[in-house]
């Protein structure tokens, strides 16, 4: 049935995924706050927001370098997924990228590489800032 991913879109946190999409690029509140001309409490409001107006959210993704489509559907399950099958077949990879190497198609290699790297790096990132908020919910 078609029921289930109207749930999961309707479940979405829109200002969520703006703060996750951020902090993959390494962006901080400060500078998207600049680069909207709003101030940065302002940024950290619209990052606590379910749902953000179409034409906010295309303002963001133009500063972001991405489409408004990759900040609503953005999905941490799917990213852990991939990251964990990732991390699953490094072995194999790694012959892969040895052959590759040998065939000269080490460009291809590097462009594998990268964008692993930094799904990497986002998971890593949103690990270290869960477990700050667990540390601060058990230091109230």
């Amino acid at each position: 049935m078609n029921v289930e991913p109207t749930e999961k879109l309707s479940r979405r946190h829109i200002g969520r995924n703006v703060q996750r999409v951020r902090m993959y690029f390494g962006v901080k509140q400060e500078t998207l706050a600049s680069d909207l001309g709003i101030s940065q409490p302002e940024v950290s409001k619209i990052e606590q927001q379910d749902e953000i107006e179409e034409g906010l959210l295309s303002q963001i993704a133009d500063v972001l370098g991405v489409s408004p489509e990759i900040i609503r559907d953005f999905d941490v399950e799917k990213a852990i997924y991939n990251i964990n099958n990732i991390r699953d077949n490094t072995f194999e990879q790694g012959f892969t990228s040895i052959s590759q190497v040998e065939h000269g198609a080490t460009s291809i290699t590097q462009q594998i590489n990268n964008p692993l790297d930094k799904i990497v790096e986002l998971y890593e990132r949103l690990l270290k800032s869960e477990r700050e908020k667990i540390e601060l919910l058990k230091n109230r």
